[in-house]
């Protein structure tokens, strides 16, 4: 049986995060999801998710094509391998050829991992997202603390 898996953060789930889960599903028998933790997001992308941790994890949680979820709470992939024993860990093609891509498919051949690239939904991001909700004026939306 080959196992997968997906890290990422998922926060405001989009069209880009289920194709990613639907189409990273091809490429195993078993699927498992990684979402990243509230503060190993916020340390990567300088700010908290919107959705919180729980929330995120009960909404991947939900999708079919996705067999175990868990949170991450190591930034090293290779820990997160030691943990769950995959055999192919699944990112959006964004990363590949660039300095954090070459990086993981170093370390991950290392312990005989391939890594799988998957098209990025370049339209919709959580990041456009939330630069949309912070343009609208503050009245309209609340934000979290």
């Amino acid at each position: 049986m080959r196992t997968g898996y997906v890290p990422g953060v998922y926060d405001m789930f989009h069209i880009g995060h289920l194709n990613i889960l639907r189409n990273a599903r091809l490429h195993c028998d078993r699927l498992i999801a990684g979402v990243v933790s509230d503060e190993m997001a916020e340390r990567a992308k300088g700010r908290r998710p919107v959705v919180p941790l729980v929330e995120r994890l009960e909404i991947v949680r939900a999708v079919r094509h996705v067999d175990e979820v868990v949170v991450e709470t190591a930034p090293d992939k290779i820990e997160m391998w030691w943990q769950l024993r995959f055999d192919v860990i699944i990112k959006g093609d964004d990363w590949r050829g660039t300095p954090k891509g070459d990086a993981l498919e170093r370390a991950m051949s290392s312990v005989g991992v391939e890594v799988a690239y998957l098209p990025y939904t370049a339209h919709t991001s959580s990041s456009l997202l939330r630069r949309v909700l912070d343009d609208l004026p503050s009245t309209r939306v609340a934000h979290r603390a």
